[in-house]
């Protein structure tokens, strides 16, 4: 090793953080419009989205606002709980899980919203059975695809719930007529009352799977007729089928299969019969989609050279093509300063564009008004929820006509036009929806109406390259540079397109900046995109790695202003938690389990076999005291960070328990989260605790306070149950040793001590670096989107550099084929999961540079095929800015930026150097980390 040290430090310039790089591509384009959602690109400012589909003929944008979501603000902490801890704690000692498990469902769980008359309304609508009869007149009723698997809400009855009637005939052939038949439907969503020629034949709710006998002599040759009433409560509904789309529903004789008998794939009749079922209690809240603009062309359906991009150096998508012999442009893009989504459409011939400009949404409870002459107003009330929003939308025109006619605007021969799409909700805060969405979208217009296009656009530029620009990455150009993008991910797979990564990084930093500017709600399991009014998960904050995993590009890659939003949600996390900690477990300090929402639910929630995990408080502070490490802000560290640690510290000093087998501190009960039940004393949780002690400990002497609190955390540092290393030479995932080799599991939660924790590497614990590793090569390569994200930081981490590139190949591949990409390069779990972009961003970052340890390793883990590149603007711990660039594999130069004054160890193979560094200058070294 060298070790030279720089006493005075070699002065070259102060770095200014700001400044523009060159690059390669940084631009998404294709040929075609998006044909759906996942193939829309996104814009956004923080608290505004949209999603850009870019037709020709009919132009869709989606829009969200960060605020709408469903529910209110209410208790979610169960009176009582605490009282049954100690038997839950006895019986996983005991070893007796599902009896652990029952009465924690039973008496532990965090409390649920109200619940509507669910018995009333199913009996008043399940009376009415003339729909059933074979002689019933359906013909007037509209045609719908059965089966639909993934809900009626794919098929074009988004937002419907409540009591639908399906109706089909079929004909049986005269050879089936005697023979013992049943119906096969499988799964419908989510109650079904089945009828053949008129007599119910079967009735079932849940997810079960619907084969009901047909009684002898109901069915006659010829034709019949099916009539199914589905009552659906809330999320999907439907007649779902199965989910391989290639078997049938339908009747067949006992068993055979629907190939020997008579499908019933096709359109169905089908009827609304009541659209309000009560309401459904829920653990948590969900994101909501607020509407959605239309611009309408007529005489644009034959066009020619088509092109859609989104940059993300200017967060502007455009839109170009050919109509009649004009040329066309729309551009797009969220702007911060003005709080508005922008749209101009212009044209290379005067007075050529025509359009129809009207809005909609998905939400049941909406209406559309007239503001003035050119502006309309679109009013959403969430269902069964305390929030309501407003938007106006604003047409400029520049020469041309403008008119109103049922709530929609018709533009005549104009030169040039301008939207301005503005929206708000009642929501204030966590506990207060007092909020006045029309006269927040009255002052936003207000503000807009003396400013001129290019104003706006000035304004949106020099805000938000004052994030984007203050990081480049090249990885050198390659043979797919110049494809569109999906056709790029079709080929990333080969290797062969550096550059496709880079685009990535930066895609990913475009997310998180569109997604959470300071002053924003955090980004989501979504981001702030969301088109459902029932998204998986609720597209709210999963805290047991993927609210987190949103986040960790923040600070190393040169955004650590977007982190802000986390961090505040933290902060009322932690006011929101003492209850939780006081109500389930009788504890000082605060604690939030594996998921939160917008109105900062801390309780266990959905079931008790995985919803009861202590590990979320300790993980979520973990990213303040990073947020510390990266910028050394001791005032943050002071007055915001060490206080929230502090508390969530106290909780687990009180919680920690002995095992009574093995004397040592465990966490009980809770989960290896969703994986393996109820259990006492998780590997995860006690390294969360152990990186939680370890940073108050340091916090606290960095202050220099709280001597005694220090001594207490130290004591109880060295009593938690220690990382194991088990018979299969793996790291243990629980206290005993029972991991299963054969396990594939998405998760890889005992891995945390690797990453994103620190206490297993390379240079303290080699040998639990090699189980560690073991444990990962025994789970596979394989997962969702967010699994494989994961995984590139682990392999990183191991410094294993092909395999972290194999696991970047994975994740960015088409969707279609399991986890990966869609054409967006939106991350697929599948579904749509934004933490897989960011967790992907943030483990090339990993590959090119780690400092979790005390110094800054360079290139770790450069796989071959970025032999070149060079990256300016990457941040380490300790306050550092790094520029870096290499060629044929070996580090060529880099410059080190101290942003704080404090000592720098750089490492890069086998040269090491330390710098004692000061506040504000730029340190440069070569190869062998000689100073230049």
């Amino acid at each position: 090793m060298k070790n030279v040290i720089l006493k005075y430090g070699f002065l070259l310039g102060i770095a200014v953080s700001n400044i523009s790089y060159a690059q390669q591509t940084q631009k998404l384009w294709y040929k075609k419009p998006a044909a759906k959602w996942t193939d829309a690109l996104p814009i956004g400012n923080g608290r505004l989205g949209a999603m850009i589909f870019a037709g020709v003929a009919e132009d869709h944008i989606q829009f969200n606002e960060e605020t709408l979501w469903t529910g209110e603000p209410r208790n979610y902490n169960r009176d009582g709980a605490a009282h049954y801890l100690p038997q839950i704690r006895q019986l996983l000692a005991d070893g007796k899980q599902k009896e652990a498990e029952d009465l924690a469902a039973q008496h532990f769980m965090g409390l649920k919203s109200k619940e509507g008359d669910k018995a009333g309304w199913t009996k008043a609508v399940t009376t009415q059975t003339s729909f059933a009869a074979v002689n019933f007149n359906d013909s007037q009723w509209k045609t719908f695809p059965v089966p639909t698997y993934e809900g009626w809400e794919t098929a074009g009855l988004e937002g419907l719930d409540g009591a639908l009637w399906f109706r089909t005939t079929f004909v049986v052939p005269e050879n089936l007529v005697n023979k013992k038949l049943v119906l096969d439907l499988n799964r419908i969503r989510n109650y079904d009352l089945t009828y053949i020629n008129g007599k119910l034949i079967g009735s079932t709710e849940g997810d079960g799977a619907r084969k009901y006998s047909i009684p002898a002599g109901l069915l006659k040759a010829g034709k019949n007729t099916i009539a199914v009433q589905v009552l659906n409560y809330y999320d999907k509904g439907g007649i779902a089928g199965f989910k391989d789309t290639s078997r049938h529903i339908g009747i067949y004789p006992e068993g055979e299969s629907v190939k020997q008998g008579v499908s019933l794939n096709g359109n169905w009749r089908y009827f609304v019969q009541d659209n309000n079922p009560p309401e459904v209690a829920q653990f948590q809240a969900a994101y909501q989609p607020f509407g959605d603009i239309f611009l309408r062309f007529k005489g644009h359906e034959k066009h020619q050279n088509y092109k859609r991009t989104l940059d993300l150096e200017t967060a502007i998508s455009t839109t170009t093509y050919t109509a009649n012999g004009v040329d066309f442009k729309r551009e797009y893009f969220a702007s911060q300063p003005d709080q508005a989504i922008v749209i101009r459409l212009s044209a290379n011939k005067t007075k050529s564009i025509n359009l129809e400009v009207a809005l909609a949404s998905t939400h049941q409870n909406f209406n559309l008004n007239q503001v003035d002459n050119q502006t309309i107003a679109l009013k959403v009330k969430v269902k069964h929820g305390a929030l309501h929003g407003e938007s106006w939308l604003k047409a400029k025109v520049e020469d041309g006509l403008i008119s109103q006619k049922n709530g929609k605007l018709t533009i005549s021969n104009a030169t040039q036009v301008i939207l301005y799409l503005v929206a708000a909700t009642n929501f204030q805060n966590y506990e207060n929806v007092a909020g006045n969405p029309q006269l927040l979208c009255q002052q936003a217009m207000q503000r807009l109406k003396t400013k001129s296009y290019q104003d706006v656009l000035s304004s949106h530029l020099k805000e938000y390259q004052s994030y984007y620009k203050a990081f480049s990455i090249a990885l050198g150009k390659q043979d797919f540079s110049d494809l569109p993008t999906d056709e790029r991910i079709e080929h990333f797979e080969q290797g062969k397109d550096a550059d496709l990564a880079a685009l990535y990084v930066q895609y990913g930093r475009y997310l998180l900046i569109s997604s959470s500017r300071p002053g924003t709600q955090p980004a989501n399991l979504q981001g702030i995109w969301n088109d459902l009014l029932s998204p998986p998960w609720g597209s709210k904050y999963t805290t047991n790695i993927n609210a987190e995993m949103n986040y960790w590009p923040a600070e190393v890659l040169h955004l650590s202003a977007t982190h802000q939003p986390f961090l505040k949600m933290v902060e009322e996390l932690a006011i929101r938690g003492k209850e939780t900690a006081q109500k389930h477990y009788n504890a000082r300090g605060w604690v939030l389990h594996h998921n939160t929402d917008l109105w900062r639910g801390t309780a266990p929630i959905n079931a008790s076999n995985h919803g009861i995990w202590q590990g979320g408080s300790g993980w979520v502070s973990s990213h303040l005291y990073e947020h510390y490490l990266f910028t050394q802000d001791k005032e943050f560290l002071k007055n915001k960070a060490y206080p929230i640690m502090k508390s969530a510290a106290q909780f687990y000093v009180d919680v920690l328990v002995k095992d009574p087998k093995t004397g040592w501190l465990i966490s009980t009960p809770s989960n290896s989260p969703e994986n393996g039940g109820l259990v006492a004393g998780p590997t995860m949780d006690h390294q969360i605790i152990r990186n939680l002690f370890k940073s108050c400990i340091a916090a606290a002497d960095v202050l220099g306070i709280d001597a005694d609190f220090r001594d207490t955390l130290k004591q109880k540092y060295q009593q938690i149950a220690p990382n194991q290393i088990g018979k299969h030479g793996q790291l243990q995932e629980w206290l005993q040793d029972i991991d299963d080799p054969q396990n594939k599991h998405r998760h890889v939660s005992h891995l945390w001590g690797v990453h994103p924790g620190n206490e297993i590497n390379y240079d303290e614990t080699p040998d639990l670096m090699k189980a560690a590793k073991q444990s990962l090569i025994y789970r596979g390569d394989e997962g969702t989107g967010w699994s494989l994200a994961w995984k590139i930081n682990f392999w990183a981490r191991f410094k294993d550099a092909e395999h972290s590139f194999k696991m970047l190949k994975m994740l960015i591949k088409p969707a279609e084929k399991g986890g990966g990409s869609y054409l967006n390069l939106f991350d697929a779990h599948p579904p749509f999961q934004i933490d897989g972009n960011f967790g992907g961003a943030a483990g090339i970052a990993e590959m090119l540079v780690q400092s979790q340890l005390n110094y800054i390793d360079l290139l770790p883990a450069l796989p071959a095929a970025w032999s070149s590149g060079e990256v300016k603007g990457i941040c380490a711990r300790g306050g550092f800015e790094l520029n870096f660039n290499w060629a044929n594999g070996k580090l060529k130069e880099v410059k080190v930026l101290s942003k704080a004054g404090q000592p720098c160890v750089l490492k890069y193979g086998n040269a090491q150097m330390t710098i004692h560094t000061e506040v504000g200058r730029t340190y440069t070294f070569n190869e062998d980390l000689k100073p230049l």
